[in-house]
């Protein structure tokens, strides 16, 4: 399969409404915000989310989430083991750097498109003898920020039940606390790039599998914190260029769209260089 023939830019718009979009363990969980108030959610969240969706979607993923592994293994070098043709399994190492990073990305679709590192010891052994392969994808992500700073809503979390089993009394003990953005538009914008999709392979038919999650990206990534239909892509904006160097920079095209706090955008059009317009899921 050829690699990617052309350069990409893309845009995701989605809104927020009474939801935890991607909470920050260092700040009790909040909903993460710059000093400004604006609201964030990082671009590793938004690849654990294209992921899950294309793991949906049947393609074979590397670093899968706990809660959706197919494989049953414990961990990333167990996963990487199992899959002896990759080298990293028993008799491994002795394939070349570049050989085990080609197998890898045939293997697995997000390690083509994302890149990965694999960094892995021989042995149980302190200072056993290991590899370390870096793969650099060529889809990259930007962090998605709220048009808008956010009004964020904090609430304060009890249980009362029986929890010392028969003959124990009833208490109501605070748990914490949730919090949630009460409604926000989101955007973020992302790119692939040719020039690095020829050293993973990541191909055409691999971008138009990218075009086609995305439009429903929160789809099966209900939580208490984001309960069904509290997220959701409101549009997806992608740039086909016609040449793998393209006839404009990622940022000039990512600051050719305008998004209001409403949803509503504007697009300043290229003549040379039209964007396809999807509705979210």
């Amino acid at each position: 399969m050829s690699a990617l023939s052309h350069k990409i830019d893309f845009a995701i718009i989605f809104s927020v409404k009474n939801a935890n979009p991607n909470g920050d363990p260092l700040n009790g969980n909040r909903p993460r915000t710059d000093y400004d108030g604006i609201g964030e959610v990082t671009d590793v969240c938004l690849k654990r989310k294209i992921r899950d969706r294309l793991q949906s979607d049947n393609y074979a993923i590397f670093v899968q989430s706990d809660e959706k592994k197919t494989d049953g293994m414990p961990s990333l070098k167990e996963r990487a083991i199992a899959e002896s043709p990759i080298g990293l399994g028993e008799g491994a190492f002795k394939k070349s750097r570049d050989e085990t990073a080609k197998l890898a990305c045939e293997k697995w679709f997000d390690v083509r498109a994302f890149g990965q590192v694999f960094a892995f010891k021989k042995g149980k052994e302190k200072d056993a003898e290991g590899i370390s392969i870096a793969v650099r994808g060529p889809v990259t992500i930007q962090p998605a920020f709220s048009v808008e700073p956010v009004n964020i809503t904090s609430t304060q979390i009890t249980k009362s039940v029986n929890s010392e089993g028969e003959g124990g009394s009833k208490t109501a003990d605070t748990m914490g606390m949730k919090h949630r953005v009460d409604e926000a538009i989101y955007v973020t914008y992302g790119a692939i790039t040719p020039q690095l999709a020829e050293k993973t392979g990541f191909s055409d038919d691999d971008a138009k599998a990218i075009k086609a999650v995305l439009p429903k990206l929160f789809e099966g990534d209900e939580s208490s914190a984001r309960p069904a239909g509290s997220m959701a892509v409101k549009k997806v904006i992608w740039w086909e260029h016609n040449s793998k160097a393209g006839q404009y920079s990622s940022a000039k095209v990512h600051n050719s769209l305008k998004v209001n706090a409403d949803g509503s955008y504007e697009i300043t059009k290229f003549s040379d260089l039209q964007p396809d317009e999807i509705d979210g899921f």
